[in-house]
């Protein structure tokens, strides 16, 4: 994924920024984040508001569950690929990518302290656009 920073971009550093880490486990790379905007996952739309992001127990570790702010409900089950961000581990990072008149798209996001990162499938044509889009990789610590 190419990483551009645009003054378009600029604007979203409030979004990702409000979503640092409240919360992490380890073992499934669980976090807490909390989006100002409405985001985009494959397949919908999260609305503003606070969401858990955690690695399913399986074999390949390339499934992530996106559930609402209590954990009580799941909101999407997502395949992804494993993808490197290139510095050694590092803060709670998210690539994002933005369209006009769209909300943004989640591409990717890295656990605090990891190098790998988990990349989101989205469907065939959507990912072309998604790949012409502006990227920026956002960044949120503790």
């Amino acid at each position: 994924m190419r990483v551009r920073t645009t003054a378009m971009l600029a604007m979203l550093a409030v979004l990702v920024l409000m979503a640092g880490p409240a919360r992490a486990e380890q073992e499934n790379q669980a976090i807490k984040v909390k989006f100002s905007q409405v985001v985009q996952i494959p397949g919908q739309l999260l609305p503003a508001g606070t969401y858990w992001f955690a690695i399913l127990n399986t074999n390949d570790r390339e499934t992530v569950q996106v559930l609402n702010e209590n954990r009580s409900k799941t909101l999407a089950i997502l395949g992804t690929i494993n993808c490197e961000r290139p510095e050694t581990g590092g803060p709670l990072a998210f690539t994002l990518a933005e369209r006009t008149g769209e909300p943004t798209a989640i591409l990717a996001w890295f656990y605090p302290g990891y190098t790998s990162g988990h990349e989101f499938l989205y469907p065939k044509q959507e990912s072309k656009e998604l790949v012409m889009a502006k990227h920026e990789t956002q960044v949120s610590g503790d």
